[in-house]
């Protein structure tokens, strides 16, 4: 027997930096943006408030769904999937 423990020690763990924190919130934002935007040209268009609310509700969703699809089919950097390797189940082809 070996007093070597089983689980292994993170030599480097991952800590997002500032700008890979805050970018969920910069999309956030960028959608709120368009949203509001449609509904104020809904609103000089109609002068209905209801109406306004609805299309800004509608743009804000409509523009989060475009981000997230966007942001889903793009190519993944080398250094995630460097750090994918490690979420990889024995068993598999490329298990390291």
């Amino acid at each position: 027997m070996t007093s070597q423990s089983p689980e292994p020690t993170p030599t480097n763990p991952v800590t997002p930096s500032r700008r890979d924190r805050l970018r969920p919130l910069e999309l956030v934002g960028f959608s709120t943006g368009l949203g509001i935007f449609a509904g104020l040209i809904v609103l000089l268009a109609t002068r209905d408030l209801v109406l306004g609310a609805v299309f800004a509700g509608i743009g804000f969703i409509a523009t989060i769904m475009m981000v997230a699809l966007v942001g889903l089919g793009g190519k993944p950097s080398d250094e995630d999937l460097e750090a994918r390797k490690d979420l990889r189940k024995p068993g598999t082809e490329d298990w390291h």
